[in-house]
């Protein structure tokens, strides 16, 4: 009888200890109205995020940036893309957000990628896109995306976007944690040669024909056959 008392106590106690407590698919809601972060060279004190400014020093300009206003540099692949997170905009810490912004050449990709920490939203102000990405099932989902158009990527699954047209493209970007992570494929320098990139396009639009195909015989676990 006791033994049974007992069980019934710890059941009791254990759902009350859990039923409490707050499990966070992103990132963990803020305790208070803004913490606008130090900037990382002037931490003074290591904490999972980053150091909140003075309350007296905040002001308006904290929630403000200009970093998407402009394309960054452009890379091999013909695309340039900015990432903004709490680090280099204050006003999104304790937030859960990120921003970015990706601007591609005409026939220009954004090759394969995850982020470890975030899943990613795009908007497209800009041109029309081929998106896909690939889950852990090794399926591929892919669609054609134009201005006004959004397409999520699931988090930590590879995924790309490629301007399928002539002229230039934007999209924006949001992402679920002010610390989304950037994991990149990197290819041999015998991948980066124009035939080899023009190899990888048009591998990328002869998946078009469906939405969703298992691309088991296209994409190895790592991925590398794509640079075959």
């Amino acid at each position: 009888m006791k033994l049974k008392s007992f069980a019934h106590l710890f059941f009791m106690l254990f759902f009350v200890a859990f039923s409490n407590i707050k499990i966070c698919l992103g990132d963990c809601d803020n305790l208070q109205d803004s913490c606008p972060a130090v900037p990382p060279n002037k931490q003074t004190i290591f904490i999972n995020g980053l150091q909140c400014k003075n309350p007296v020093n905040v002001s308006a300009q904290d929630f403000r940036t200009t970093k998407l206003s402009t394309a960054g540099s452009t890379d091999i692949f013909g695309a340039s893309m900015k990432i903004v997170s709490a680090a280099e905009f204050g006003g999104l810490n304790t937030l859960g957000l990120s921003i970015g912004r990706t601007d591609l050449d005409g026939n220009g990709l954004v090759n394969f990628h995850y982020h470890p920490r975030a899943t990613e939203m795009i908007f497209v102000t800009k041109g029309v896109l081929l998106a896909g990405f690939v889950d852990t099932k090794n399926q591929y989902f892919q669609k054609f995306i134009k201005v006004g158009d959004v397409f999520v990527f699931p988090k930590a699954l590879f995924h790309f976007y490629l301007n399928t047209g002539f002229e230039e493209a934007t999209v924006f970007s949001v992402y679920n944690s002010q610390n989304p992570g950037f994991v990149s494929l990197s290819p041999t320098a015998s991948d980066t040669t124009l035939e080899s990139l023009d190899t990888i396009k048009r591998k990328l639009i002869s998946l078009s024909a469906s939405e969703t195909q298992d691309v088991n015989s296209f994409i190895s676990p790592e991925m590398e056959s794509i640079y075959s």
